[in-house]
């Protein structure tokens, strides 16, 4: 029973209906951390001893079993601290800031790319406006290539070199922070 204080008349401890709400924020916490991949993951804040319970989650496929497996999950989740739960959620929320940062930024050279191989030469001078260290001749043989290679139907290879080279110029020393993985991905879905 929760019981009230004799002095003041609040309750003692939180509600039932309080319980069940933050019971299944953990549930919805543990169905974000089941849904990452294992690179991802290892990135967050996670316990050791909350690992296998996730990867046992991921490893079971029968649905009943896997909400089974997840509500097992939630509730070992519960008995750490809340310390722990909220660094984790903060890793979850940085990194879908991040990763919206990224795809913004590969969604800016993508459009360079783009404009480069509409426009040809007028996008070229203002894209060495905006960034007067490039290299004009790699880039315009670079755009050569790659409409050449849309027109024969050949593989990619230019075009995403030219990716490459924006990513370079544009983003400069944020061009690591972009995911190669997502990179490639990108490019053979573009084609």
């Amino acid at each position: 029973m929760r019981g009230r204080d004799p002095e003041s008349g609040e309750f003692l401890s939180p509600s039932r209906s309080q319980n069940r709400r933050e019971a299944l924020e953990v549930l919805a916490l543990g169905e974000k951390l089941v849904s990452l991949s294992e690179a991802q993951l290892a990135k967050l804040p996670v316990p050791d001893s909350l690992l296998p319970h996730i990867r046992d989650c991921k490893r079971i496929t029968a649905h009943i079993a896997h909400k089974r497996q997840l509500a097992y999950l939630a509730k070992q989740m519960r008995r750490e601290d809340d310390e722990v739960l909220e660094a984790i959620r903060d890793a979850l929320d940085e990194h879908g800031e991040t990763a919206r940062r990224e795809v913004a930024a590969m969604h800016r050279v993508e459009a360079w790319r783009e404009r480069l191989l509409d426009d040809g030469d007028a996008a070229l001078a203002q894209l060495l406006d905006e960034h007067p260290t490039a290299d004009r001749q790699h880039l315009r043989a670079l755009v050569r290539n790659a409409l050449d290679e849309r027109h024969k139907n050949k593989p990619p290879r230019a075009f995403r070199e030219l990716y490459r080279e924006l990513r370079e110029l544009i983003l400069g020393g944020a061009a690591s922070d972009v995911d190669a993985d997502a990179v490639d991905i990108d490019d053979t879905d573009e084609r």
